[in-house]
């Protein structure tokens, strides 16, 4: 009976360790692409009825299939914008101990291949999973909400392969056809499962080919003919035909980039760049993960400088050839250690699509958190075999999940503190132009504004062109008594050689304008703000019609607020015109609206009747159905009419008011 109890009671207490370690980061705040991602939630009103939520479950952006299943888990925290973070992180962390449970199943199911002592299988599983639970690189991931979407995949893959697992063993006890219908849901349902959740869900079935490979095939052979045809099929169509077409696609994407010889976009390294910098990225993981320590550069990673060829910097070659090696070294030795050889494949394989040639930021912490799901589960097996050095493996299976769980409750610490996670982030980047930025706002904030002054001119000196830099710099001077013509002239430069602004200059414009058109703080005025925007619209590296747009149409808020109705329409409508898009004609037209020129939104509204022709066509994916969604409810043109009629009221009520003389509500046809 105790036998029985034993292991779920020791996983219980393993998840409500996790949940005490965890538990101070749960006031922690929103932050970054939380913002960037969460506000969807309110984007077309709250989520209270049938055509919101098509809308809002539709508007994913983030690849192809705009990962549709983790913005549905966000209406479990939140059906509107602006919200309370603390239902986000609980829910992540909830989805983390889930994660934790299922992978002690998984390593479970996997030590039972490996060893025929039930009780040692199920401590290397506990020790496993306990490892991973508690590892403070985690964090990183668990507690960034929108890193949910990288949780939800570790959910899928987990669940697929204990179905495949299942399946296989119906395979092995000849029930072929129970076999053939739990392979298709656990590698079919649940690969679209984690691809609906985000895009590294598809690496489900080569995480089934590995294991198949590295562990089942020449230990749990299927005696069978049928079902050995029948496991043969699935392995085939469900596992390494689409592990060897990520591959050839990661390929070819690598070689197109490479033979263009450009930029990866507005990244600044090449394709080749990226490639030769991943081997020292995976390898700093790696070091992350096998020597964890309470601190870690947590989210701002932007300062990791890129290889520029194999011997620049010196240890590009080496980290290359070590990686190639402990690939090599893992396939090479998978009959003699096989759960070695599976940790070192499963983590490479995990990393394959995020850390290759796709040009995405060299360097996140949480692309670690489904490849690290077995790198642990050795060290767990050789510590539950206690038939040599029994005191020493019993210490440390004591001492390392503890020792974790200290580290990862200090780090969740600092994480629910925004103060001292930005102040401590700033320490240990120093060179990160974010991670200063990030201080410098908390500190502007917290009334210390000369030290962010401080901070953000010692980082300028040497990053010139770092936009976040000098608009914050700007900030921190208008509460230390006013801006001079040296910081005017640092933004400058900084929009002249910025190579992507992204949003950041939308938002710091949107708190700034007001200070400038109130006078409020002493050098800054609105010619200041035109003259920024003018850098930027004559910057080269910003002359994609995106970035164009969003620059003109802030002149035209910068025009409205200076009461210039006609120069602001001007703005608009040729803002309007390098993309057609219906949002951008409707924001617009009720800004001149609320500020009291409703004809001259009316004007924009008639001119984008005249050009919505030309609208951009969606992409290929998610926005394609979104798009379908919102033809199919009408929303562009009801949205439209119903501005038009308020601004018709508004244009009348003044007609009435001021009289048909008014200079400011003349509209030039």
């Amino acid at each position: 009976m105790q036998n029985r109890f034993a292991a779920p009671l020791l996983l219980l207490a393993l998840l409500l360790a996790t949940l005490a370690a965890y538990w101070p980061g749960l006031e922690g705040g929103f932050l970054f692409d939380d913002f960037v991602n969460l506000p969807t939630l309110g984007a077309t009103g709250a989520i209270d009825n049938w055509p919101t939520f098509w809308r809002y479950i539709t508007s994913g952006t983030a690849d192809p299939t705009g990962r549709p299943l983790a913005l549905l888990t966000f209406l479990i925290d939140a059906r509107n914008w602006p919200a309370d973070p603390l239902p986000f992180k609980r829910t992540n962390l909830i989805l983390h101990l889930i994660n934790g449970a299922l992978l002690y199943a998984l390593l479970d199911k996997l030590g039972q291949v490996v060893t025929s002592d039930v009780r040692r299988s199920r401590a290397a599983a506990l020790l496993g999973a306990a490892l991973w639970l508690l590892h403070p690189l985690l964090v990183s991931t668990t507690l960034y909400i929108v890193q949910r979407e990288a949780m939800l995949p570790a959910t899928f893959v987990l669940s697929g392969l204990l179905i495949w697992l299942h399946a296989r063993r119906q395979l092995v006890l000849g029930q072929w056809h129970e076999g053939l219908v739990w392979s298709v849901v656990g590698l079919g349902v649940f690969t679209v499962l984690g691809v609906l959740s985000k895009a590294n869900g598809v690496l489900l079935p080569l995480y089934a080919v590995v294991i198949e490979t590295s562990l089942l095939h020449s230990r749990q052979p299927i005696p069978s003919v049928r079902g050995q045809r029948v496991h043969r099929t699935v392995i085939w169509l469900l596992g390494i035909i689409p592990a060897t077409a990520i591959c050839v696609y990661l390929l070819r994407v690598g070689a197109i980039g490479i033979l263009h010889g450009g930029k990866a976009g507005a990244r600044p390294w090449t394709y080749a760049q990226r490639l030769l910098t991943e081997p020292r990225v995976l390898l700093d993981y790696l070091s992350l993960l096998w020597l964890p320590r309470p601190s870690s550069s947590g989210l701002f990673n932007d300062q990791y400088a890129a290889s520029t060829s194999l011997i620049q910097p010196l240890s590009t070659l080496p980290a290359l050839l070590v990686v190639l090696a402990l690939i090599a070294g893992a396939w090479r030795f998978r009959r003699r250690y096989p759960s070695w050889s599976l940790a070192l494949l499963f983590y490479f394989g995990g990393q394959l699509l995020e850390s290759s040639s796709i040009a995405l930021e060299l360097y996140f912490e949480h692309r670690n958190y489904v490849p690290a799901l077995l790198m642990f589960w050795p060290l767990g097996l050789w510590l539950a075999d206690t038939r040599k050095l029994k005191l020493l493996k019993q210490s440390l299976a004591l001492a390392l999940p503890l020792g974790l769980a200290l580290m990862t409750h200090a780090r969740a610490t600092v994480w629910g503190n925004a103060r001292t996670q930005a102040l401590v982030w700033a320490q240990i980047n120093p060179d990160s132009p974010r991670a200063q930025a990030n201080a410098a706002q908390i500190l502007m904030q917290s009334g210390q504004p000369e030290e962010a002054v401080r901070r953000l001119q010692a980082l300028l000196a040497t990053k010139p062109d770092e936009t976040q830099l000098a608009f914050n710099l700007i900030e921190a001077h208008c509460l230390t008594g006013g801006i001079t013509q040296a910081d005017i002239d640092a933004a400058r430069l900084a929009m002249q050689g910025s190579a992507n602004t992204g949003s950041l200059f939308a938002h710091w414009f949107e708190r700034t304008l007001p200070v400038a058109t109130a006078g409020s703080c002493p050098g800054l005025t609105t010619k200041v703000l035109l003259d920024l925007i003018d850098a930027g619209l004559q910057n080269p590296k910003l002359a994609g019609a995106g970035r164009q747009q969003d620059l003109i149409y802030l002149r035209g808020t910068v025009a409205l607020a200076s009461h210039q109705a006609e120069a602001a329409l001007r703005d608009f409508i040729r803002a309007l015109d390098l993309q057609v898009r219906p949002a951008l004609a409707l924001k617009g037209a009720a800004a001149l609206g609320s500020a009291g020129y409703p004809k001259q939104g009316l004007s924009l509204l008639e001119h984008y009747e005249r050009v919505k022709a030309r609208r951009m066509p969606p992409r290929f994916g998610m926005s394609m159905l979104h798009e379908w969604v919102l033809s199919r409810q009408h929303y562009w043109p009801n949205e439209v009419a119903h501005l038009r009629h308020q601004l018709n009221l508004d244009a009348r009520a003044a007609n009435v008011n001021t009289g048909p003389s008014n200079p400011d509500q003349s509209v030039t046809r």
